[in-house]
């Protein structure tokens, strides 16, 4: 977080004993300040709000489209692979880009209050509520309570102490019932709009607040095994009141962000375009097999829209002659005996003619099913890319998705399996994957593909969380944190991982460690260490991505 570093900066003044007039509480006030930049105290709330909401859809989308991607086996890379495919997570994955969302989003509650703008409240109270939920999810406990008061330029909260991860939870359900009462008004009975600084939702207020009591759904449902005395009439007393609980229930009314794809900063991760790495970024990112071969196994025609053919496919045949190793009619033909000369067994040699993934955590994934180039990003005409939609910067199915109606029917539909008064799980279930074919473009293919009997619903709490797996493609996030609870997708992890089994948690960052001990210290012995902890630990045995926070002490899961 910024504000440790400029604690660490006033720490070096004092030691130093120079520029001592004034003391630290001055310099941190004066560090803080930036001639280039809006006064906090007279800024107009939309000026800020803008900002807040690109650097969230933004930072969601890199989570859930690179390394939890990985995690989640949608994909793996060939290239610079640690954190991607092997969860080696130490000092990565930090949260300052959070904190700095954070505070800027209170610049803008801060304002509203004075001013009097319920919805400018009401949306700040949401975003709020997702980043810090998000944090929690992530790590555990927390700074939450004290976390911006800093803001203030008060030297004693330079150290916040941390939050429980079920206190965060409280608090975000809690500010989400708030908002959802501040954006209840008609467009027109508020005193100012959002504008076009509303980046999700065309400054439709009914929109933000179906986001808010959708993303309700999400924390109770992440509660539903520790707590369930407090999930389960949550989520009922929103599905029984749709007039004072609306909720996110068709794919145009998804929380998305587009791109427009102008510069780098403003366009689709990773794209070619603006790519400083020459496009290595985006070649490096290459389908896992776990994935693919799911989705080729119910014919699902999502795989299609998020990722190329293969290709030179690759066929092994045994009636071509002795040392044959050539592209014939676009396919690779080999003989058994080039392989066996290298070694290589053909059940090793993956043939699929359409689509090839990457298995999980292999050592030297650039080489991969027979590639002819070795090289890291390499360009292996053997295994399936991404589409090529997503070299672009911008384009209509490139967006960023923070919450759909998708994972709310997926989350209805688990709570009605439980028992609970949520309507009917089949009904949900469906309408699940009709709005995610609706969000792809594939609308006429959903009937189909539903009517499959791998597909049809099964009664299964493991069917529905698979086929959410699956909707949650570019916003792996939220499939690690239902993995973390519910033990599905069922994975497992590859030879070269750090760890025998898929990780659960982020570590908390050596900065936080040196800075703010005590306080680090209290949240690691909120951890219940494993068997797996030592595998890739940092700064303690409990201080590991194996550690389980408290959403899933005792749940026996994900194992």
């Amino acid at each position: 977080m910024k504000r440790i570093t400029f604690h660490t900066l006033c720490k070096v003044f004092l030691a130093t004993a120079t520029l001592l007039v004034g003391g630290c509480k001055d310099y941190l006030v004066e560090l803080n300040e930036n001639p280039n930049g809006a006064d906090p105290g007279s800024v107009h709330p939309n000026l800020v709000l803008s900002t807040v909401l690109t650097q969230t859809a933004r930072s969601y989308l890199i989570l859930g489209y690179q390394d939890l991607a990985g995690v989640m086996q949608h994909t793996q890379k060939d290239g610079w692979v640690g954190t991607h495919n092997n969860y080696d997570w130490q000092g990565s994955n930090g949260w300052d880009s959070y904190f700095e969302v954070l505070r800027n989003n209170k610049i803008v509650y801060d304002r509203s209050v004075e001013l009097g703008y319920e919805f400018h409240q009401g949306v700040a109270l949401v975003v709020k509520s997702y980043v810090f939920g998000l944090m929690a999810d992530l790590w555990g406990d927390v700074p939450y309570s004290e976390a911006l008061q800093a803001l203030d330029g008060g030297v004693e909260t330079m150290t916040p102490r941390y939050d429980s991860q079920e206190a965060v939870y409280r608090g975000v359900l809690a500010d989400l019932e708030t908002a959802n009462t501040l954006l209840s008004k008609a467009k027109a009975d508020y005193a100012a709009t959002l504008g076009k600084a509303d980046v999700y939702f065309n400054d439709d207020p009914a929109k933000w607040r179906a986001f808010a009591n959708s993303l309700m759904l999400r924390y109770y449902m992440r509660l539903a095994e520790k707590l369930p005395d407090v999930a389960r009439p949550g989520i009922e007393r929103i599905v029984a009141d749709p007039t004072t609980y609306p909720i996110i229930l068709q794919a145009n009314g998804d929380a998305t962000m587009a791109f427009p794809g102008t510069n780098n900063t403003d366009a689709w991760p990773f794209n070619e375009t603006f790519d400083a790495t020459a496009g290595s970024d985006f070649r490096r990112i290459k389908l896992c097999s776990t994935f693919v071969e799911y989705l080729r196994s119910v014919s699902d025609p999502r795989l299609g829209v998020w990722a190329r053919r293969v290709q030179i496919p690759i066929r092994v045949d045994g009636t071509v002659a002795t040392g044959t190793d050539r592209v014939i009619d676009g396919v690779r033909v080999i003989s058994p005996d080039v392989l066996a000369a290298r070694g290589i067994a053909i059940d090793d040699v993956n043939q699929n003619p359409d689509y090839v993934g990457i298995p999980p955590s292999i050592n030297g994934p650039q080489s991969y099913n027979l590639s002819p180039d070795l090289n890291q990003a390499s360009n292996n005409p053997h295994v399936s890319w991404l589409n090529d939609r997503y070299r672009q910067p911008r384009g209509d199915l490139l967006k960023a998705r923070l919450i759909s109606a998708a994972e709310v029917h997926f989350i209805l539909a688990e709570a009605a399996l439980k028992g609970w008064a949520a309507g009917d799980a089949r009904t949900h279930y469906e309408m699940a994957i009709q709005t995610s074919f609706d969000a792809w473009g594939l609308s006429a293919a959903y009937a189909g593909y539903v009517a499959q009997p791998d597909v049809a619903f099964d009664g299964s709490v493991r069917r529905i969380i698979e086929q959410k797996w699956i909707a949650s493609w570019t916003a792996a996030a939220e499939a690690w944190f239902d993995w973390r609870r519910t033990g599905y997708p069922q994975l497992a992890t590859g030879s070269q991982a750090i760890g025998p089994v898929l990780p659960v948690r982020f570590y908390y960052m050596t900065s936080e460690r040196e800075l703010n001990k005590a306080n680090v210290e209290a949240a690691i012995a909120n951890l219940a260490t494993t068997a797996y902890t030592p595998f890739g630990a940092t700064g303690g045995p409990g201080n590991s991505a194996w550690s389980k926070p408290w959403v899933i002490q005792g749940t026996g899961k994900p194992w």
